[in-house]
């Protein structure tokens, strides 16, 4: 074993060329999901959320189990499931080779095996005071969907039915950045896959590489549908933060690794954003930071964790 617990991935030896990067997820009714939402969705985005993971390692999918707990076994529902899963598995070239059918309150279990070249691989704990953090795509778009699922959302007005479709469609069916992750094999010091929100993630980062950060509120990147269907920049940004599900990655690389930075992204289907940098004081820092968070400078992310953030 090279990497145990406590990463986006174990990281096992299986030959002198190359290394088994292995992760497992499991997503749970009233939990991870909403009770109505439709099983193509649910097949989507049980595998998006595995490769993602394997995205943060740089890794190349390869294989894959599926466990399925129903409460009642439905021939349609398992059907577009089935065709929901099926979308990433062709896309990504992976494979199902086993799995499980049980009854109980529904629950969806993967584990994925992606190959990486031996002693390669991205880590959480490889940040350097110095380097540059970034992030792909855009953040906020799955949390703006959540937010009006979860209730009335003054915050929020669409201008067309397109938009609202658009965003939902990142909360469904996040694109998990498989490319781009292979690509920073060569040049990225550390990475994690944002899933419980940008300020979440990136503390990953810096406890495992045992240091601080300041990153800029106001170089966010906020997708265009985003910023068209809130009534302010604050709440967009306050959803970039702190929302989740957005599935992105969030790496760190040396300074003098720019040039080759901006040589990869024309290859890449998203744009890389930099947004702060690697400090050696211990904590997370906000500038230009919009957000009244309470007087503790407390915030709580998706999952329940707690951090803390100092502003200025």
């Amino acid at each position: 074993m090279i990497l145990g617990i406590g990463d986006d991935c174990a990281l096992l030896k299986v030959s002198p060329d190359h290394v088994l990067a292995v992760s497992i997820d499991t997503i749970v009714e009233g939990i991870h999901f909403f009770a109505n939402t439709p099983p193509y969705f649910l097949g989507y985005k049980s595998l998006a959320v595995s490769l993602s993971d394997i995205a943060a390692m740089g890794a190349t999918p390869a294989w894959i189990t599926l466990a399925l707990t129903l409460s009642q076994v439905s021939p349609k529902w398992i059907e577009e499931f089935c065709c929901g899963f099926e979308v990433l598995l062709q896309r990504h070239n992976v494979q199902l080779v086993g799995g499980n059918l049980s009854r109980g309150p529904l629950a969806i279990t993967t584990q994925l095996h992606g190959l990486l070249p031996s002693c390669r691989g991205l880590r959480r704990g490889g940040a350097k005071v110095g380097d540059l953090i970034y992030v792909t795509g855009y953040l906020g778009d799955a949390g703006l969907a959540l937010r009006l699922i979860q209730q009335s959302d003054e915050s929020t007005r669409f201008n067309n039915e397109k938009d609202r479709n658009d965003i939902f469609q990142r909360l469904y069916c996040p694109t998990p950045r498989i490319q781009e992750g292979q690509a920073l094999l060569e040049i990225a010091s550390a990475a994690v896959d944002i899933s419980d929100g940008l300020l979440a993630d990136l503390e990953h980062i810096l406890a495992s590489s045992n240091v601080g950060a300041t990153i800029d509120v106001a170089q966010l990147p906020l997708s265009s549908w985003l910023q068209k269907n809130t009534t302010s920049l604050q709440y967009a940004q306050q959803l970039a933060l702190t929302a989740g599900d957005d599935y992105e990655l969030c790496f760190t690389i040396p300074a003098l690794q720019c040039v080759k930075l901006s040589e990869i992204a024309p290859r890449c289907s998203c744009p890389f954003t930099l947004i702060g940098v690697i400090e050696e004081q211990p904590g997370l820092r906000l500038k230009n930071d919009p957000i009244d968070f309470d007087h503790c400078n407390n915030y709580v992310c998706r999952s329940g964790s707690k951090g803390y953030v100092h502003t200025w």
